[in-house]
């Protein structure tokens, strides 16, 4: 059986998209880390699947490279592009995503504005870092140096460490850059290595970084390139109206054969 997909990229973040409005595809884990695998298969960090939604214009099932099941920011962002293909999206959108409901606009420029749920803590640790929900949970620290900082081996140290057993988290790495501008590396549980970008990552980056001073919105730099976080903040540690603004790109289309 051929199936019929299209790679995505949204800030370096890439994806498999199919159309699943038939409600026809279902993997297994296996299939799923195979047709992630960037030798054996198509490679991605993660498959999207878009399914009908009762009352929204559609839901997105997001599966990370393991075949687990998250939030996914960038992955959100490049869904409403390809829903888009699909005729789902005129400008604007409601769709179902794992942690709820989201709005979403696509703007004529390509750019995505996604709006991410509302945070109403933000902890900080006895150590000085932070750990907030965006929808997946993030640790964040900041550090200097961003660019020959060991991602891999303190971010993963810190995702398996006790204290975030069983499930685990996703771990950023944040250097302030000045000018309202961050700079994030992130490790993401579930692809279990560093990404190029990491949606949910950099909007819990840019609520962190209020505490040093920054404001809406807030200018992120990744490897994958730059996106921004605009956020309205009441009380402390509380956040609505959260947008996660960027590109998102269709890289190549093509038939899959599991």
């Amino acid at each position: 059986m051929k199936l019929p997909f299209q790679k995505y990229q949204a800030t370096g973040n890439d994806f498999v998209i199919m159309d699943n409005r038939q409600t026809a595809l279902s993997f297994t884990e296996e299939q799923i880390q195979q047709i992630c695998h960037r030798k054996f298969g198509i490679g991605a960090d993660g498959l999207m699947l878009i399914e009908p939604h009762p009352t929204l214009n559609f839901t997105l099932q997001y599966y990370n490279a393991d075949g687990s099941q998250s939030l996914c920011g960038n992955g959100s962002r490049a869904a409403v592009h390809f829903a888009s293909k699909l005729g789902l999206v005129n400008g604007k959108t409601a769709f179902e995503a794992y942690d709820g409901p989201h709005d979403a606009e696509l703007l004529s420029t390509g750019i995505v504005r996604l709006r991410m749920n509302d945070v109403s803590k933000v902890e900080q640790l006895e150590n000085g870092d932070y750990f907030i929900n965006t929808g997946s949970p993030h640790y964040i620290r900041f550090v200097t140096g961003i660019g020959e900082y060991p991602v891999f081996k303190n971010g993963r140290e810190i995702r398996y460490s006790d204290a975030f057993k069983p499930g685990g988290t996703n771990v950023n790495f944040v250097e302030l850059q000045g000018d309202n501008t961050i700079y994030v590396r992130t490790y993401e549980r579930g692809v279990e290595d560093e990404t190029l970008s990491c949606g949910t990552g950099v909007t819990a980056a840019a609520l962190a970084a209020v505490a040093r001073g920054y404001k809406s919105p807030v200018r992120i730099k990744t490897l994958g390139g730059d996106l921004s976080v605009e956020f309205n903040s009441g009380q402390p540690g509380a956040f609505q109206e959260i947008f996660l603004v960027g590109p998102a790109k269709m890289v190549f289309e093509g038939e899959l054969e599991l």
